[in-house]
């Protein structure tokens, strides 16, 4: 594998792209976000690392994220492509607008928790 710090050949005319590299191991995924050229496969040379991402739900109940904020929007005005799960991460961070799915998401979770509050009540009344 190659250095996520970085390091590829930086191609002049090539779109670039923003978007997640997957590391880690089975059943503990960890994810790198950074740009790289659109053609390249998911492990390919990456041109610069701008943060990480933690799927998985930490002793506390929270998915860890960091990002550069200076490098990603530098990159964004250079004209590059963003990925549709950065583009949601960006969004929930602030960076971009919210991504619809993002609402729709939230939403399905709302009605899944009154449904299951409505059960568990009528279950203990009986």
């Amino acid at each position: 594998m190659f250095p996520a710090s970085g390091g590829a050949r930086l191609g002049y005319r090539t779109t670039k792209a923003i978007r997640f590299a997957k590391h880690g191991c089975t059943n503990r995924p960890f994810y790198h976000i950074v740009v790289m050229e659109k053609r390249k496969s998911r492990q390919g040379h990456v041109i610069e690392q701008l943060g990480t991402f933690d799927p998985l739900v930490n002793v506390h109940g929270e998915k860890l994220c960091s990002i550069n904020l200076d490098r990603a929007t530098y990159w964004i005005g250079n004209g590059a492509h963003i990925s549709l799960p950065c583009s949601i991460l960006f969004g929930l961070a602030g960076l971009l607008p919210i991504h619809p799915s993002t609402y729709i998401k939230a939403w399905r979770n709302r009605k899944a928790a009154t449904n299951a509050e409505g059960e568990t009540e009528s279950t203990s009344s009986s």
